[in-house]
């Protein structure tokens, strides 16, 4: 995942508004959002590897990971993807989660990782000195670097959704806050050592291109009981509409 905002304990009546954008190569083979078996997680799946860039559970945990983009990688290192999985099937604090993985970060290419429980947001960057945190409650973005790294998409989005927390936003408002197709001014762009044809490329908050772009936005909504909705589109390389999907999803108290 490429792109996401939400907000934590910000939003009246909701635990948590998620808005995210996967960009990926349109080759890699990819499962919409469904609940999986095993661990028990809704969220799309990454067939390449197993694991997903966004997924959450019955008992209001959720994670969602963006990759960093520039810097060295390690070699052979192990899927990203994977840890998001890894905290929904355990019952660890996010807190605690993040310190015990901060001690392994450094083996994987660049990520920035959020994980959430019904009492707390945790924040990790394998990039980043300041190593893991808890965030306050607040609207937050983020994309391919830190948190809030003010990149001219991330910004722009940001704005966006902020302006629609306070009213009664309905699914599809939500899920268009990402649906932004304009590239922003050279004069603006970061550097992440890509070169400037792709940074140009890359820094609309959705991406159409034939061989990687936007494959997916996805939209969390869970109330302070843990119950909520999940929506997702997914989209062909020229950026047209392939599919959605709608999940109601129960809380802990309602696992029936």
């Amino acid at each position: 995942m490429c792109l996401l905002v939400l907000a934590w304990r910000a939003a009246p009546g909701r635990r948590l508004v998620l808005v995210a954008n996967r960009d990926e190569l349109h080759a890699r083979p990819t499962a919409p959002m469904h609940w999986w078996p095993e661990p028990a997680v809704l969220g799309g799946r990454d067939l390449s590897a197993g694991g997903t860039w966004l997924a959450l559970d019955r008992r209001g945990r959720f994670g969602a990971i963006t990759n960093f983009r520039g810097g060295p990688a390690p070699a052979a290192p192990p899927s990203r993807g994977t840890l998001i999985p890894r905290f929904l099937a355990g019952a660890e604090p996010p807190a605690v989660f993040l310190e015990r993985l901060a001690t392994e970060a450094a083996a994987y290419a660049g990520f920035s990782l959020l994980v959430g429980d019904g009492e707390s947001l945790g924040y990790l960057c394998n990039r980043d000195a300041g190593g893991a945190r808890l965030l306050s409650p607040g609207v937050y973005g983020l994309s391919n670097a830190t948190l809030d790294a003010p990149w001219p998409k991330l910004v722009r989005s940001r704005a966006r959704f902020e302006s629609l927390l306070a009213g009664a936003a309905d699914a599809e408002a939500l899920l268009d806050v990402l649906a932004d197709r304009e590239t922003a001014a050279d004069a603006e762009l970061p550097d992440t050592g890509v070169g400037l044809a792709v940074e140009r490329r890359l820094s609309a908050p959705f991406i159409v291109d034939p061989v990687y772009g936007t494959r997916a936005t996805s939209l969390v909504e869970l109330g302070e009981d843990g119950a909520g909705r999940a929506h997702e589109r997914r989209f062909a390389p020229d950026g047209g509409l392939l599919g959605t999907t709608r999940v109601a999803v129960s809380g802990p108290d309602r696992l029936a």
